[in-house]
């Protein structure tokens, strides 16, 4: 059974960083892709960086502020954990994020949730200004 446990989330101010972790179990790790995805209140939940089970990575655009350049994913297949990396941190960057995995044919591009089957409960971040 696929597990995913992230942590790593908290309270920062703006300009600070976190980095969220995700353990993952249950499955043979390196043949998965996998992405995190922040949800905040009142908004659907979205992709913000994925990678596959090369190693090659994806970042979203959102709206006009990329966060390509602030966050960094990467992974470790000896720990069986996935990354985010999260500096420069915003206000609007304030979500629960959650890591999700998969593996096969990705019909959806690897930062749309519907290429997802299996999700983390999720951890909270919060910027203040």
């Amino acid at each position: 059974q696929v597990q995913l446990v992230e942590s790593g989330g908290g309270s920062v101010q703006a300009g600070g960083s976190l980095r969220l972790s995700c353990a993952a179990s249950g499955y043979t790790y390196g043949r998965y892709y996998m992405g995190w995805f922040r949800q905040a209140p009142g908004k659907e939940r979205e992709g913000v960086a994925a990678i596959d089970s090369s190693g090659s990575v994806t970042y979203a655009k959102v709206s006009a502020d990329s966060v390509k350049g602030r966050f960094t994913i990467s992974k470790d297949n000896a720990k069986n954990t996935l990354y985010l990396q999260m500096n420069s941190l915003k206000p609007e960057d304030t979500a629960m994020y959650y890591c999700a995995a998969d593996r096969g044919a990705n019909r959806f591009g690897y930062l749309s949730p519907a290429s997802y089957n299996y999700w983390g409960q999720g951890t909270q971040v919060t910027v203040s200004s």
